[in-house]
């Protein structure tokens, strides 16, 4: 590839991973800014540790959405991004794991089974959030921030944009979904006259992000623990998936170990400096796909564009000014998705929801997570996501499998 093209490709990519990446934060509450800043950082280590060999872009998890929100709200943003540290750290001592115990230890504690259902709790324990903000409401409905009408319009305006560009657009426009339904959702809150520019006005061009040291609590830190092991198993389909684009086994090549540290090393990073957790970003491999993009340099620009970018302040102040509707709208599709890969889970690995078993997992996991299910001893307490990870491994590993015998005696 011409040198003189490497950095274009590497802008490219942003683009594409572009309106996932901000989205995540403006959900949270955290600073886009900073986001950028942590994905082009994390990128950059990832690429270390794996001796710069795959050629994929890591960016804002939506999986820890609901915790950092639950976070936020009772412990603070430095001490949810030390709790999200330690779930770096899960990252890194699995691919411990893995290089001296290999891949099976893996599959035996974090079966389908268990990984199904709490991929769909991610998404389906979101949805009331989607709904409200949809609503023109804030994420807990306390609160009206836009009229119902106007908001309602908007967030379907915004929604309809990203299935239209998701089903029907071809090419590399179809990975950009949601930054199309952004930039539709904004047109229109344009024209119901609802969008502030007074923080952009007020923002200067270069400005140092609104970086968060992290804060330690033992509370926060056992309740993200559990949150890692669903972004942890999709890590894997993700290097699979990249691994069948290029022709490369990555999973020899650094190694499941070297990509797991490297992603575990990146969410460290990005919950240092106070950015969301870092995942490798799906949109970006199927821009690789096509584009033919093999070359691992084109990340290192990527990376280094979104750092550069962190630094712009208008950038950061404009990003602000997105309406809740339009939100709204692109996460009711979102997070259903995300339920759906769950869902996806136990259908492609062919859960036998007919066993006892499997179907006790899965349905008491989907309603203590649905349902609110909280556990507390003190100040240490346990529910949502965290709650449902535990509930099912715990499950999991007490409830005895069912002999082929025994199967065809019951069938």
């Amino acid at each position: 590839m011409n040198r003189m093209f490497v950095p274009l490709q590497g802008a490219q990519m942003l683009f594409v991973a572009f309106g996932a990446l901000v989205l995540m934060p403006l959900i949270t509450g955290l600073d886009t800014s900073v986001a950028l800043f942590t994905a082009g950082i994390g990128t950059l280590l990832f690429q270390l540790i794996t001796n710069r060999q795959v050629p994929i872009f890591l960016a804002s998890s939506f999986a820890f959405i609901a915790p950092i929100l639950y976070g936020v709200q009772t412990w603070g943003i430095p001490a949810t991004m030390g709790g999200l540290m330690a779930a770096g750290f899960v990252y890194v001592l699995m691919g411990t794991a893995v290089k001296f115990k290999g891949t099976d230890f893996i599959h035996k504690l974090l079966p389908p089974v268990v990984v199904g259902p709490v991929i769909m709790i991610i998404g389906l324990g979101l949805a009331p959030v989607a709904v409200n903000m949809a609503l023109g409401k804030t994420g807990d409905g306390s609160a009206v921030l836009i009229e119902q009408s106007t908001a309602l319009i908007i967030s379907l305006g915004a929604l309809t944009t990203t299935i239209i560009v998701a089903v029907f657009a071809k090419g590399i426009t179809r990975l950009m979904p949601i930054l199309a339904g952004i930039v539709v959702g904004y047109i229109m809150s344009l024209f119901f006259g609802i969008v502030d520019f007074s923080p952009v006005a007020n923002a200067s061009w270069v400005a140092l992000p609104n970086f968060v040291a992290p804060e330690f609590h033992w509370q926060a830190i056992l309740f993200m623990l559990p949150v890692a092991i669903a972004p942890a198993v999709e890590h894997i389909g993700d290097i699979l998936a990249i691994s069948n684009v290029t022709g490369k086994d990555y999973l020899k090549k650094p190694g499941l170990h070297r990509t797991l540290m490297g992603d575990g090393v990146a969410t460290i990073a990005a919950s240092t400096f106070g950015g969301p957790p870092n995942t490798t970003y799906s949109e970006v491999t199927g821009a690789v796909t096509l584009t033919k993009s093999f070359d691992p340099r084109i990340m290192t620009w990527t990376a280094i564009t979104a750092i550069i970018l962190a630094f712009v302040g208008k950038l950061g102040a404009l990003m602000q000014t997105i309406p809740v509707p339009v939100m709204g709208g692109i996460m009711c599709l979102l997070f259903g998705s995300i339920a759906a890969v769950g869902l996806n889970t136990l259908i492609r690995n062919q859960v036998d929801l007919s066993e006892p078993r499997n179907l006790t997992i899965v349905a008491v996991t989907l309603v203590f997570g649905i349902g609110g299910m909280a556990f507390g001893i003190g100040e240490f307490s346990l529910s949502g996501i965290s709650l449902c990870g535990i509930v099912a491994i715990i499950l999991n590993a007490v409830l005895p499998h069912q002999d082929s015998k025994e199967a065809d005696e019951t069938s």
